[in-house]
């Protein structure tokens, strides 16, 4: 086994004695990793030291993936040296993918779809919705790879820069006639700061119409201040309720007191009499003007209902 790979080795001149191989193994280093990833860099004339090989394996890092993205990263003349590339494996990011993008640049769309979202929706100021997809290209920055943000930060940053040209609007219209000024506006805010990826160029796919907002609250506020009013007006009737009710209630507490009143009249006749206040032809008298009393109430009554009877007499 160790021979297979030390002649292997040898003939690509990658130069790793057999005891090495060895001492691999007893440090627990898969060997025909290490082999292929020196071989791999040998042949491509990339300078890698062995044990730097060895220890990134012992940290748990994609050792063939480093090499492979040393290799791709000289021949596109990106400088990318191990320790960067061992830092950016051992970060979680694939490095030979991050070496690839940077080559060749990807397209990012604006939303997500998979987000469940498939247009950026803003209102401009006549309270008109526009709808809005974007497609970013990105290139991937590796001096920014290990600590940066990743595409979800791109995605809500020109999502925000979108609905935030969309919003200063003064008409749908206008974002409809110049599509491009979305584009434009949003590309100069800088998002890609402290991203791990540079902004090449922000298209906008598509725009299109969405729901008349403006109309949609104008109608909903006036359909509250419509309950409002309602509240209000039921509230002011029921205190002419209760005002009501508490007249009739004055009127009936006032009339008791006009009959205790007039309870009162014949014990103070009686008294009149007994202490000679009164004589008889001063209480014919009093009669006399309650009967008249008497009978204009009749007269009242009758010219209110329409006709009627007049009742009554005079005592002389």
């Amino acid at each position: 086994k160790f021979f297979n790979l030390w002649l292997q080795a040898y003939l690509s001149k990658a130069e790793i004695s057999i005891f090495h191989l060895i001492g691999m193994s007893l440090r627990k280093v898969n060997p025909t990793v290490i082999v292929r990833a020196k071989i791999s860099a040998v042949q491509a004339k990339v300078p890698v030291d062995t044990r730097d090989l060895e220890a990134h394996y012992l940290a748990g890092g994609n050792v063939i993936n480093v090499v492979r993205s040393l290799i791709a990263a000289d021949r596109a003349g990106i400088p990318l040296d191990f320790k960067k590339a061992a830092a950016i494996d051992l970060a979680g990011r694939d490095v030979l993918e991050a070496v690839r993008t940077c080559v060749n640049p990807k397209v990012i769309d604006c939303p997500n779809p998979a987000s469940g979202k498939t247009e950026v929706a803003a209102m401009a100021k006549d309270g008109i919705q526009v709808l809005a997809k974007a497609r970013v290209t990105v290139r991937t920055n590796i001096d920014r790879l290990v600590g940066g943000a990743t595409e979800e930060t791109i995605i809500a940053r020109v999502g925000e820069g979108i609905v935030t040209t969309i919003g200063s609007s003064n008409s749908h219209k206008d974002v409809l006639e110049n599509p491009d000024n979305i584009s434009k506006t949003v590309l100069a805010k800088g998002l890609d700061a402290g991203t791990a990826f540079e902004i090449l160029s922000i298209d906008i796919a598509d725009v299109d119409i969405g729901a008349n907002i403006g109309a949609r609250l104008q109608a909903d506020q006036a359909e509250a201040d419509k309950r409002i009013a309602q509240a209000k007006a039921e509230e002011r009737r029921a205190m002419a309720v209760a005002r009501e009710q508490e007249m009739k209630a004055e009127v009936v507490s006032n009339q008791a007191k006009v009959v205790l009143a007039e309870a009162e009249v014949p014990k103070a006749i009686a008294e009149a009499f007994r202490s000679g206040n009164l004589g008889i032809m001063d209480y014919y008298r009093y009669k006399n003007i309650a009967a008249d009393t008497e009978m204009r109430k009749n007269i009242a009554k009758g010219g209110e209902s329409g006709g009627g009877g007049i009742s009554g007499g005079t005592d002389k």
